[in-house]
């Protein structure tokens, strides 16, 4: 499958997926595909498996076969990323990034701890084999930075994609005590290889700034220790 990205660059918000005799492509977001052009009968929708449904807060996903060609399309702030995968790459994904990925990739889950599937309300992470490639929805470019075994890494919860099964990683924030009681929590993260990450994230802070909230409430998310990661 050979991917065109709208302005050359290897990720943006538009993008044709090219597909050959024989090739195919498994999208997770159907709503995401703005055209296509081949032969009807060469895209076939099916209801997702439960787990998938559950995770995607999603019903159906979608198999287009070549030879044809589908542009894929995101909505404003987000960004569409293709990731070449080898039978030996070991990145963990966060499986709501996933957008698409090509036939022959295949799959394992990874169950996460109680205390990390309580922070990040994901309970596993996938691992995807390739050969093949995988299409992610991040918000932002998707960006990556390499990790030390000694240095440790921090990242947003809200904006890790995708990690090393054999990083060290754990919920924590840093800083000085005003630092650490005012962010959201952290991975930190320490190992050989890269990680990909969003740049972007929602900001609650502009929201509340834009809605109309209790006096006490916006005080206790400023003054209580991790206020305003369990007061909403």
């Amino acid at each position: 499958m050979k991917v065109i990205f709208e302005n050359a660059s290897l990720q943006a918000r538009m993008a044709t997926l090219q597909l050959e005799q024989g090739e195919a492509v498994h999208v997770l977001h159907p709503n995401q595909i703005v055209a296509f052009q081949g032969m009807s009968e060469l895209r076939e929708d099916a209801l997702m498996k439960l787990p998938g449904m559950f995770r995607k807060k999603r019903l159906f996903q979608s198999r287009v076969s070549g030879p044809g060609q589908l542009l894929m399309g995101l909505p404003e702030a987000y960004s569409l990323a293709v990731v070449p995968l080898e039978a030996e790459d070991d990145l963990l994904f966060e499986f709501r990034h996933v957008l698409f990925y090509t036939e022959g990739v295949t799959f394992t889950t990874h169950l996460q701890s109680f205390k990390n599937t309580l922070i990040t309300q994901d309970l596993v992470k996938m691992q995807f084999h390739g050969p093949g490639k995988l299409g992610l929805l991040t918000a932002g470019p998707l960006h990556q930075m390499a990790l030390d075994p000694q240095q440790p890494l921090y990242i947003d919860v809200s904006c890790l994609v995708a990690y090393p099964r054999q990083a060290n990683l754990r919920p924590s924030v840093y800083g000085n005590t005003l630092a650490s009681q005012h962010m959201n929590y952290h991975w930190e993260i320490t190992g050989h290889g890269h990680v990909l990450m969003q740049p972007c994230k929602p900001d609650p802070k502009l929201d509340e700034h834009m809605k109309s909230d209790s006096f006490l409430r916006r005080i206790a998310r400023e003054v209580l220790p991790f206020g305003g990661v369990f007061i909403k």
